[in-house]
């Protein structure tokens, strides 16, 4: 018996075109002998949805698209499944403006022979990290609804989605109701380390009610969260029998339950795969024409650049170089080494005179004050107000280039350097930054980020000889700090406990508490850990907790 996990990429909303890659997916899967296709969470809407959920009209919209998707697939003689949001099977209480129900049910649908043959109801809901979906869902088991078990060419199914399966209950239910295999349809984000977490997960499930288990994955990125892939079928046992690839759309073919075995990637080929597939699912499915990146010659423009590349084509990235009277020859020397090498459009505005102007125009209001961040700042202000005027003119998106470490800290300019669209690295530490600038170079085989920009000191170039640690630890201590506290949540108590120097805790955790108005006003970006300043980072911004 042969069935087929749909690895698509589907976009949040577009219900016809993501029917229209279900379908494909199902004639493609038909065509190499499959009975059965499983698509993953949400896979007609999108995930997640967010508030649109919150529309009746969304929800009833997905009906209509799920009752023409079973039309449509009437003539072809196979079963697929369908994930949706199903109405609750009572009517909901009035919703008001102070009042809010869970409106839907987290559902899949089995469709055969133009009809809706079985239906479940996720029933399990997170509520962590980046999920909140007890904002819209209602549990299958708080709605009355049981296992979900249905056959096709004699052997029998029980559905799971996504979290049912991190549990023991709804696996052992669906067993108890006659399951001989588990199918687990899944919109679970990527952060490093996930797909092997999420192998040895299922395979204590599958061990646990004596099953064999596939999971059918979504790949893709929407908004600052992506999807991974490498769907995989585990044996009874829980031994990996067949795993698709990362970070592209796959039919992966299980043959009684085996099927081929792709690679997974190393760390850093990972997290490169999480930020090509972000920058290139957020231009593309919100319809930018190109991207644009203000180049410094420093190491964060230059990562940035390369994943641009490698996302959208040369042809479509545009580096701007904009040299103040801070900024060594060397900076812009490699900086027009590097976007040759690449062969996107480069072009250099210097900004001494618009510097000059605006220092003499503040003149008399700051009355012979002394240089200080003030005027670093107006530089940074000066080149995002170019780089927008750029994206204004031409459509293109500003990618910003700063890091996690710097967003951690507050060592940003708001309404310069945070200046644009979409904050490409906002989630990768100093310290992965330099690891990936490396790798990125090795698979080249070549200097693809100039040796010198990977070696050299980091600075802003701001003042003459700056340098970042005049003003931070060295970043291999910060990164530290920063993945125990905030990813973590370890207290100061316990990192001085662990070692850390008191002084160095002090100024990182307190960097991290002031600069919360910054981060609220900064970019979505990518999430590549368990812990991003993004959605799964919620503290206050006028706080005076502090431990």
């Amino acid at each position: 018996m042969r069935i087929a996990l749909a690895q698509i990429n589907v976009t949040v909303g577009d219900l016809p075109g993501n029917a229209a890659r279900i379908v494909a997916a199902a004639r493609e899967a038909l065509a190499q002998g499959a009975v059965l296709l499983v698509t993953p969470e949400l896979s007609l809407c999108g995930y997640p949805p967010e508030d649109l959920l919150l529309r009746p009209a969304f929800v009833a919209a997905c009906q209509l698209q799920l009752q023409q998707l079973a039309t449509e697939l009437a003539a072809l003689p196979i079963a697929v499944v369908v994930g949706l949001p199903l109405p609750l099977p009572h009517a909901a209480p009035a919703r008001e403006r102070s009042v809010q129900s869970a409106p839907c049910l987290n559902g899949a649908a089995l469709l055969q022979g133009g009809v809706v043959r079985a239906q479940y109801a996720k029933r399990e809901l997170p509520n962590y990290q980046v999920f909140d979906e007890r904002r819209y869902f209602v549990s299958g088991r708080d709605a009355g609804q049981g296992a979900c078990v249905f056959e096709v060419a004699g052997r029998r199914f029980g559905l799971l989605i996504c979290e049912d399966a991190w549990f023991d209950e709804p696996a052992l239910a669906a067993k108890a109701a006659g399951a001989q295999e588990l199918l687990v349809i899944n919109a679970s984000p990527f952060h490093m380390g996930k797909p092997a977490e999420r192998e040895a997960r299922m395979a204590q499930t599958a061990r646990r009610a004596g099953l064999p288990l596939s999971f059918a994955h979504l790949v893709g990125g929407q908004d600052e969260v992506v999807f991974d892939g490498a769907s995989f079928a585990l044996d009874a046992g829980g031994t990996l029998v067949a795993r698709a690839p990362m970070w592209a759309e796959h039919l992966l073919l299980l043959d009684d339950g085996v099927g081929s075995v792709a690679a997974l990637p190393e760390p850093e080929a990972q997290v490169w795969g999480a930020l090509v597939t972000g920058v290139r699912d957020y231009l593309g499915k919100s319809g930018f024409p190109g991207a644009l990146i203000g180049l410094s010659g420093g190491i964060d423009s230059a990562l940035v650049l390369a994943v641009a590349v490698d996302a959208l084509g040369a042809d479509k990235v545009r580096a701007v170089m904009m040299p103040s009277p801070y900024t060594a020859d060397i900076s812009w020397i490699d900086a027009r080494d590097m976007a040759d090498g690449l062969g996107v459009r480069y072009d250099e505005i210097r900004i001494d005179g618009l510097f000059e102007g605006f220092r003499g125009s503040l003149a008399p209001l700051f009355e012979n004050r002394p240089f200080d961040t003030t005027e670093e700042n107006l530089q940074a202000r000066i080149r995002g107000t170019l780089l927008m005027a750029l994206s204004n003119k031409f459509g293109s998106l500003v990618l910003t280039t700063g890091n996690k470490s710097e967003m951690a800290t507050g060592y940003c300019t708001l309404y310069g350097d945070m200046a644009g669209g979409f904050a490409v690295i906002k989630d990768v530490a100093k310290t992965l930054v330099f690891r990936l600038a490396r790798w990125r170079n090795a698979q080249a085989g070549r200097e693809l980020i100039p040796l010198r920009i990977i070696e050299r000191p980091p600075s802003a170039e701001l003042r003459p000889d700056q340098k970042d640690e005049d003003s931070l630890p060295p970043y291999a201590v910060l990164d530290a700090i920063l993945q125990r506290y905030m990813e973590e949540d370890a207290s100061v108590e316990q990192l001085l406990a662990e070692g850390f120097d008191k002084a160095q805790v002090e100024q990182v955790t307190r960097l991290i508490k002031i600069s919360e108005y910054k981060r609220r006003q900064a970019p979505i970006g990518i999430r590549i850990t368990h812990r991003s300043f993004g959605r799964d980072w919620r503290y206050p911004i006028t706080n005076r907790f502090r431990a």
